[in-house]
């Protein structure tokens, strides 16, 4: 494969989750991070679409080259060069589903999102406070988009590992929460989300799928934990901190507030 055919191909793919973007203007040289904001479900999307247009699998050792468009686009080309796919990772093997118990103790099951839980997610959203929404999502959404609705769903139980929390109502399964983690570029830490119905708050439901999420964190070997909170979602940042998560302020945005912990 031509170099040039690889660099429009790595353009595109850019392109494609950093909404706005002219590829024409994307820097070769200087970091896209640090050109678009890209958060690591965004990055998670780049290294598939780069899969699905030149058929390259990109294990997590190599995300720290790819830093770049010069970058990808060298290390596609060298991967080009007659050799060996790697062989796909495993998902991680999670006990699940199971049986749990809310602080009330109403039974739920737990469970791992699938691809084909679509509906579920849409439906939870759709459930969810104006409020929560943006707390959740930091940004105020009506309906979800059908690229993030993609996103969110586009599982494969290594980089992006989610988990739902359900229970049958009406005689279908309804779905109560979702926690998720993504790997990062680094494939040393990852970053955490959580959402749960209003209704289903303060019932100890976040605090179950959390520590669903940090036992399969760990297991797999990751080092570190953290997500992003708005400084006025008080709520959070206390049930945060009682996971053992450490705050730290970010000097260029006062609104938002970083959340770590080691695993």
């Amino acid at each position: 494969m031509e170099i040039d055919e690889i660099r429009n191909a790595v353009r595109v793919a850019v392109a494609s989750i950093a909404p706005g973007c002219d590829a024409r203007l994307i820097s070769p040289s200087q970091p896209l991070r640090e050109q678009f904001e890209l958060d690591s479900l965004d990055w998670i999307n780049l290294v598939d679409g780069l899969h699905e247009s030149l058929g390259v699998d990109i294990p997590e050792s190599d995300y720290g080259r790819l830093a770049t468009l010069d970058g990808i686009v060298s290390y596609i080309a060298s991967r080009h060069q007659d050799a060996p796919a790697d062989a796909r990772l495993e998902p991680l093997p999670v006990k699940l589903p199971r049986q749990c118990h809310l602080c009330d103790g109403t039974e739920v099951t737990l469970r791992s999102l699938r691809v084909e839980d679509a509906d579920l997610e849409r439906e939870l959203f759709a459930h969810l406070s104006a409020e929560s929404r943006y707390k959740r999502f930091m940004i105020a959404m009506r309906e979800l988009p059908q690229d993030k609705l993609r996103a969110l769903t586009n599982v494969d139980g290594v980089r992006h590992v989610a988990f739902i929390a359900t229970r049958e109502r009406q005689g279908r399964e309804a779905p109560l929460g979702i926690a998720r983690y993504v790997v990062s570029p680094t494939g040393s830490d990852c970053e955490f989300a959580i959402a749960v119905d209003d209704a289903w708050q303060g019932r100890g439901l976040a605090g179950i799928l959390m520590s669903a999420l940090i036992d399969a964190a760990r297991a797999a070997g990751l080092a570190r934990m953290d997500c992003d909170v708005l400084a006025a979602n008080h709520r959070m940042l206390w049930f945060v901190r009682q996971l053992g998560f450490h705050m730290r302020h970010n000097p260029d945005d006062p609104q938002v507030v970083r959340a770590e912990r080691a695993l």
